[in-house]
């Protein structure tokens, strides 16, 4: 809370409890002296209370100095709960001249009157305290959950950083096999590049993109891919525009079609890769799905750093909104990765 706001709550707290023997003051018995008398049981509240809140938590408690605390309040409200008590007995005759009301008390009833006072007062005392450890509670969850988004934002730089020349280098892997088998469609390849570098550059940067941009950005990286290979690999791209504009993480899916262009293309068998961008509902869905030729043990490219890398963007982009579904169909001929964002 603000200071203003604070210091609002606290004037008005106690004006509230300065103003409560009114409440209990009936026919002539209302006039200044006893009401002045009556307020002595708020007053003692609020001394315990600020003691706890400004000096006894904070000194003592927080410290660890749990007996000091416990000590000076146990005194300070026993000897609060006892003054209290005889000044309610004699200050009618202190200041009016007058016996207190003809009531007899037997010591059972004063022990409990005590009582009463000392727990009222050791309530305030717990308020104070409580108020005190709530609000460093919450500076120290404040200042936690800075630093946790502080780190997160570097680790998604991080990520981001380490995305391009993991992309770069493979693109750049296909471009120079591609030389040496068509010059032309080499320098298509070029020209492909150009404009997903393009989007690299200056949309990488940006903690989100539109999802118009980056399915874009998907389609241009499946031409390029296309470029390489031969009729028997059905390649397919859709994009099924939403409604109203959508904004996504970039790069997330790219290293999911990555993946599906290095497991999804056998050079003797008929392959397929289909990769779909729609938005159902509240929900941006990414579907990948590629014939599975899996490579073979003595081919370690890649070791998977892509796929951590989805893992990881997703758990920091989008902790509990997102869904990723992905592994082998039970013949071992399909692999699927759909992705399910909520946005």
């Amino acid at each position: 809370m603000n200071k203003k706001l604070t210091v609002f709550l606290h004037v008005a707290f106690w004006a509230f409890m300065f103003l409560s023997p009114l409440t209990y003051m009936r026919g002539t018995g209302v006039t200044l002296v006893r009401y002045l008398m009556n307020c002595l049981s708020p007053m003692l509240m609020m001394i315990v209370f600020y003691l706890n809140y400004l000096w006894l938590t904070p000194k003592y408690f927080v410290a660890g100095k749990h007996r000091y605390y416990l000590l000076v309040n146990t005194v300070l409200v026993v000897c609060f709960g006892l003054f209290l008590h005889y000044w309610m007995s004699y200050a009618h005759e202190l200041f009016e001249g007058v016996p207190a009301p003809a009531r007899q008390f037997t010591f059972v009833d004063a022990v409990f009157f005590v009582l009463r006072d000392i727990i009222n007062l050791a309530i305030f005392a717990t308020m104070g305290t409580a108020i005190v450890l709530a609000l460093r509670w919450q500076r120290n969850e404040d200042a936690r959950l800075e630093a946790e988004a502080a780190r997160t934002e570097a680790e998604l730089r991080n990520l981001r950083s380490q995305i391009n020349p993991h992309f770069l280098l493979n693109t750049l892997n296909n471009i120079y096999a591609l030389t040496a088998i068509d010059q032309e469609r080499a320098q298509d390849a070029i020209l492909q590049l150009s404009k997903l570098l393009r989007h690299v550059l200056y949309n990488n940067q940006d903690v989100e993109v539109n999802l118009q941009d980056e399915a874009q950005f998907l389609e241009n990286y499946v031409n390029l891919m296309k470029i390489r290979f031969s009729g028997n690999v059905d390649v397919t791209f859709k994009y099924e525009p939403p409604a109203t504009p959508v904004r996504v993480v970039p790069l997330i899916g790219v290293s999911l079609v990555e993946n599906a262009f290095k497991h999804g293309i056998s050079p003797t068998e008929p392959s397929f890769i289909h990769v779909r961008i729609a938005v159902e509902g509240s929900q941006v869905i990414c579907d990948i799905e590629n014939s599975n030729h899996p490579k073979t043990d003595k081919d370690h490219s890649g070791h998977g750093i892509g796929l951590q890398q989805v893992q990881h963007r997703l758990d920091l982009s989008y902790p509990d909104r997102y869904e990723w579904t992905h592994g082998v169909s039970e013949d071992g001929k399909i692999y699927k990765s759909t992705i399910k964002l909520n946005v």
